[in-house]
């Protein structure tokens, strides 16, 4: 059975030190070899950052609906539209959400920021603080008020 027609044509189009051989050249097993070895090292490094990566991400996703629903159960509102922070330079698992305070559009009404810190346990986080927001303000340091909790004593607000 012949080879189709274009893979020959494409072999034909290669340089030749890339196109197909009829044979090995003599003495280039120990480089085939160091090749393969190192080709498939490579391909188990991917591999692990790849699924590192994917658990990674499982995690912050978990951690982001157990915040959504901690300040779900914190105010009693069981809104929609929650905005979520992630602490991305302080490399801590700290996160802000913010949400209305009666129900209406985003920023549309007085807002409650919380913070949530720790473990996931029972897909919710403990809330340590946090402050509120005036209407139609974006969360700024200046434009906090009513601090509580770990929000007050970590400089979270203005003095």
């Amino acid at each position: 059975m012949s080879a189709p027609s274009s893979f020959t044509d494409f072999g034909a189009r290669l340089p030749a030190w890339l196109a197909p051989r009829e044979r090995e050249l003599p003495g280039s097993g120990r480089t085939r070899l160091i090749e393969t070895t190192l080709l498939v090292l490579v391909g188990i490094l991917l591999a692990v950052a790849t699924v590192n990566d994917v658990v990674l991400q499982t995690h912050v996703n978990h951690r982001l609906n157990a915040d959504l629903a901690s300040w779900r159960g914190y105010t009693g509102h069981d809104y929609k539209n929650l905005s979520v922070e992630q602490d991305l330079y302080g490399h801590s698992t700290r996160d802000i959400v913010c949400g209305n305070t009666t129900p209406g559009p985003p920023k549309e009404r007085i807002q409650i920021c919380l913070v949530a810190t720790g473990p996931v346990v029972d897909g919710h986080r403990a809330i340590k603080g946090g402050w509120y927001l005036p209407v139609k303000s974006e969360d700024l340091r200046r434009y906090r008020y009513g601090c509580y909790g770990s929000a007050k004593t970590e400089g979270f607000c203005p003095r």
